[in-house]
């Protein structure tokens, strides 16, 4: 049984999609995970990626982040995640997608390009803090990764927080490395989780001088 530990929501039991389908994130792991971005939440924007029970971001508004989009590609997981947040009363932070992630990261960004706008009416504008859980060992994370920088729906100072098996690593990748600034990296478990940055841009010829 998972549930929410601290914040308005704390204490409340989580339900989890039955099965092998989801891989829930242990407590340990989970109380690692905030702990490392305790000071990442308030007010934010959070996008939940592979979001299986919604935990993840339902454990972030719980502690006063200010909206989350799920977005999973199970339309049986999206409704646990439903049921979850309206048991935490949370919904009405919450937005729902049945997607792939791929697709999701695809159609968001081009929204956001043609609204010219930060934030989108149906809340697929920028992020804050974005958490990626995908199936272990089927090569999705990295992908993940360069189409969310891509998208354009990362605000620059947003906080990425990625979990995968430690065979899985995407901080060796050159192209991770070109995108993304490695704010901490610790294992639990079986678990290697992630904490990422959009790579700040170095200043250069005209910009370097005017500073």
């Amino acid at each position: 049984m998972i549930r929410i530990i601290t914040g308005s929501a704390k204490g409340m039991k989580l339900k989890t999609l039955e099965g092998l389908d989801t891989r829930p994130t242990t407590g340990r792991t989970k109380e690692a995970i905030f702990s490392m971005i305790q000071f990442d939440i308030e007010g934010r924007d959070v996008l939940d990626l592979f979001a299986g029970s919604g935990q993840m971001g339902l454990e972030a508004l719980s502690r006063g982040a200010a909206s989350a989009v799920f977005v999973d590609n199970s339309a049986a997981a999206m409704a646990v995640i439903k049921e979850n947040a309206t048991h935490t009363r949370l919904y009405d932070r919450s937005k729902f997608r049945i997607s792939d992630v791929r697709n999701f990261l695809r159609k968001a960004g081009a929204l956001k390009r043609r609204a010219s706008l930060e934030d989108t009416k149906d809340g697929t504008g920028a992020f804050d803090l974005v958490f990626i859980d995908p199936p272990y060992d089927k090569g999705l994370l990295t992908d993940t990764l360069i189409k969310l920088a891509e998208s354009g729906l990362l605000r620059p100072s947003a906080i990425i927080v990625c979990e995968c098996s430690k065979d899985e690593n995407p901080n060796g990748d050159p192209k991770i490395a070109a995108l993304y600034d490695v704010v901490k990296i610790n294992s639990y478990g079986s678990a290697l989780i992630s904490v990422l940055t959009p790579a700040k841009e170095e200043a250069t010829g005209a910009d370097a001088e005017q500073d």
